[in-house]
């Protein structure tokens, strides 16, 4: 259990912030750099580190020196530069998870099946040019230097105290843009929140050590809003390849449909696990967490 990274009062939270910045870019280099994963796991796979690492200097940057915040610009680019072929997956994700729903009446297999290759046809060409030899290497000598970085950082007079409120903060965001009429919520609000959750998904797992068995419990039920929400927004992208002139106009009429039902499912589900997440007012979530701070401290 020791072995992975987060706070724990037997250690100096510096330090233990630094070992948990070190972890969160090692899982970014070995995606990157490891030559026998297929590419598209590979981009997966560094994307979510770079959302981690990005979630992470949300909460240690007001601590940083003034300018640090080019970390996470850095970090947002360079995801975005293997995002090309992300639009045609998650219209391929969403549908997978419209025909599963679907009675064969509305849509035959036949159409999903023409769906799916035109949209396997648009993603095959924006990965052609996705992760090139330059690119992997611009990506390891970025790498290299937030690795460098985290050395310099001023951690060391950071206290649990400092890191609670950073979490309370985020915590706070994310709870504020729950929708206050879930049903009517537009696809924007509802990607501003899920960009909120992801944060809060990757930060809460700093603090898992704490409470490992409700931390883990935690964790899953932030993913699983994450989940939801995020098939919400692959609709809305499959939505867009359905508009005039796009590559499914043809199938306009019934598959909007068929999103604006899933749409509603996911929706409805969201809901209920954000109540659940998001229970807490945020000063009860900071209050909770450091007094599980000080029970372990206690118990040393």
């Amino acid at each position: 259990m020791n072995d992975i990274p987060g706070l724990r009062p037997q250690e100096a939270v510096g330090n233990a912030l630094r070992d948990f910045a070190r972890h969160i870019l090692a899982e970014g280099r070995v995606a990157i750099e490891d030559g026998k994963r297929v590419e598209a796991v590979a981009v997966h796979d560094f994307r979510a580190a770079m959302k981690s690492w990005r979630a992470f200097l949300r909460l240690i940057e007001p601590h940083l020196p003034e300018g640090e915040r080019r970390w996470r610009i850095e970090a947002r680019d360079l995801a975005r530069m293997l995002a090309g072929a992300r639009d045609a997956q998650a219209a391929l994700d969403a549908v997978a998870d419209c025909e599963k729903h679907t009675p064969s009446h509305r849509l035959s297999s036949q159409s999903w099946g023409t769906i799916r290759t035109k949209l396997e046809d648009l993603r095959v060409t924006a990965e052609t040019a996705s992760l090139t030899p330059t690119l992997r290497k611009r990506i390891s000598a970025a790498l290299d230097r937030a690795e460098a970085q985290i050395e310099r950082w001023p951690l060391d007079e950071l206290t649990f105290s400092d890191v609670t409120q950073a979490l309370r903060e985020d915590y706070r965001r994310a709870r504020r843009l729950m929708p206050e009429k879930w049903r009517e919520a537009s696809a924007q609000e509802l990607h501003d929140l899920r960009q909120r959750v992801v944060v809060h998904r990757f930060q809460i797992e700093l603090v898992e050590p704490l409470w490992p068995r409700l931390g883990r419990t935690w964790v899953r039920e932030a993913q699983k809003l994450r989940n939801r929400l995020g098939k919400c927004q692959d609709l809305a992208v499959l939505a867009g390849y359905c508009e005039p002139h796009q590559p499914l106009a043809r199938w306009r009429s019934r598959l909007l449909s068929v999103i604006s039902q899933r749409q509603a499912q996911h929706v409805k589900a969201a809901r209920r696990i954000a109540g659940r997440l998001y229970a807490e007012k945020p000063k009860a979530f900071r209050r909770r967490l450091e007094a599980l701070w000080d029970g372990m401290s206690a118990s040393r």
